[in-house]
């Protein structure tokens, strides 16, 4: 029987290669001269913005954005955490969603039932199996979830024939 997961994945090279690209334009930029402004990476779960000023810190968020757009990362991703000011420095904490979570796999398994195309969809820890006797079917879901307005992007793996 054909398959497919459905997944959501990151590319961390891509990650690391966008907040490198950051680091150099906050210091070659001239609104940032003197400023001690930078990106770290954390944990491979988030990526850590500091600078002096919280509108520092929006201007920062708008780079990493754009690096992050042009190196093929979706926006949706992204949950940004609160600024936290304090010694005369501003941090804010972006995390990086991974993986498929329950409320949502449950959102795309209704997606799927209610199309009435005549598939299984199955939760699988962070990832669903969708299963059908076609392959056209198959196609069929990936082509809903692609025009589904979904809160993270989603990514289609080890299809079987």
């Amino acid at each position: 029987m054909p398959s497919f997961d459905i997944v959501s994945e990151l590319n961390w090279h891509e990650v690391t290669n966008a907040v490198d690209q950051s680091n150099r334009e906050v210091i070659t930029r001239y609104d940032f001269k003197g400023v001690d402004a930078s990106f770290t990476i954390k944990d491979k779960q988030a990526v850590v913005l500091e600078a002096k000023a919280e509108m520092q810190l929006n201007q920062m968020m708008d780079i990493l954005s754009q690096k992050l757009v042009n190196r093929g990362i979706d926006l949706k991703t992204l949950e940004r955490g609160p600024i936290v000011e304090g010694n005369l420095r501003a941090t804010q904490e972006i995390k990086l969603k991974e993986g498929v979570d329950q409320a949502e796999a449950k959102k795309i398994v209704k997606i799927i039932k209610d199309s009435k195309i005549k598939v299984q969809a199955q939760i699988q820890g962070e990832q669903l199996r969708v299963t059908g006797k076609k392959r056209d079917e198959l196609q069929q879901v990936m082509q809903l979830l692609r025009g589904a307005d979904l809160e993270l992007p989603v990514q289609f793996n080890n299809f079987r024939d």
